[in-house]
């Protein structure tokens, strides 16, 4: 890693055509589901995972190599833990969801971080990408700042959770349901890999089958049938190396699932690990700001020589304490 990717991978988070296929994570499990369970079903190993992606995503970040895989991870596992948990939440209220809620909790967040990124891009850019949703209509789905793309995607996304609950009712409807996810996935690993899709529909691609795996996945649990889910899941990962020519991140729609299983059964005692998934979703929003910063009064962090943890902790663990600080003042409470 050289010191010029480093000090390029921070001002990349605002530049789609520069990013990985992944770029930016891609988080919003930290506004979802998890932040709506009751004390009696609240699992810590949740708070605990979203806390290790925050920093994969960090680490994604200052590796910036389009060869990612870290982040693809932490992408496929929040995919699963936000679909898996917004069934469970529609299912706890009796089979209704509670779409319009839900999508007003991701729209003020997404709303005021995109103004705040696109007043610090307009600060430090020169030429066209000072007005880039004039330039590149295609950044409006995404907003001030690439990585801000997850919330929207989930914004349109939870509209498959009351379908899902109130069609898969049966073992067979189960499985008739897998073989449709199979069947759609196929295209969309093949086109993330294969066409030059603009951001954020390279991004969607691959995300949108780990979010329907989720939602199969809660159903077949319901119904006594976690192993065609399992199953499901394991063809769509054959799927994704296949249609993805075995690149590296073709393999974390595996690692992802993985991940779930191990998490899920997670019960760290406690209350850190609650704290730990309170601030992962401020680590998220503001550590490509805070990148910045680093890197502009201590480029000494973007020197070759240094290990690549370095600078990814560093930027963790500062961002990090920032959220914690600001966290204590209501309004920004609620955008976090």
């Amino acid at each position: 890693m050289t010191g010029s990717s480093v000090r390029l991978c921070a001002t990349d988070c605002f530049h789609p055509a520069k990013t990985t296929p992944f770029h930016c994570l891609e988080g919003a499990l930290w506004l979802s589901e998890a932040g709506m369970t009751i004390a009696s079903t609240h699992r810590q190993g949740i708070d605990f995972a979203r806390f290790i992606a925050a920093f994969g995503v960090v680490l994604a970040h200052v590796l910036a190599s389009p060869a990612d895989w870290v982040g693809h991870v932490a992408l496929s596992l929040f995919a699963l833990l936000t679909a898996f948990l917004a069934v469970k939440s529609a299912e706890r209220a009796g089979g209704a969801y509670a779409y319009g809620p839900r999508l007003r909790r991701l729209l003020l967040p997404w709303v005021v971080w995109s103004l705040f990124y696109w007043v610090v891009e307009a600060a430090i850019t020169d030429g066209p990408d000072k007005f880039r949703p004039l330039v590149d209509p295609w950044s409006l789905l995404y907003g001030g700042a690439i990585h801000l793309w997850f919330l929207p995607f989930i914004g349109l996304s939870m509209g498959l959770v009351g379908p899902a609950v109130s069609y898969i009712s049966t073992p067979t409807r189960l499985l008739g349901t897998a073989v449709l996810l199979v069947g759609v996935s196929a295209p969309l690993f093949w086109a993330h890999e294969a066409l030059s899709l603009p951001a954020p529909l390279a991004q969607w691609a691959f995300t949108l089958p780990c979010y329907a795996l989720g939602l199969l996945l809660a159903k077949a649990q319901g119904l006594g049938r976690p192993g065609i889910a399992l199953v499901t899941g394991v063809v769509l990962a054959g799927l994704a190396i296949w249609m993805g020519q075995a690149a590296p991140w073709t393999f974390t729609v595996l690692a992802g699932l993985l991940g779930f299983e191990l998490f899920w059964r997670l019960a760290p005692r406690g209350n850190w690990a609650v704290h730990l998934g309170q601030v992962a979703f401020g680590i998220y929003l503001i550590h490509p700001f805070m990148m910045l910063v680093l890197y502009k009064f201590t480029p000494q962090l973007t020197g070759p020589e240094l290990p690549v943890l370095l600078p990814a902790a560093v930027d963790f663990l500062v961002s990090w304490g920032v959220v914690v600080a600001l966290r204590r003042l209501p309004a920004f409470a609620r955008i976090t």
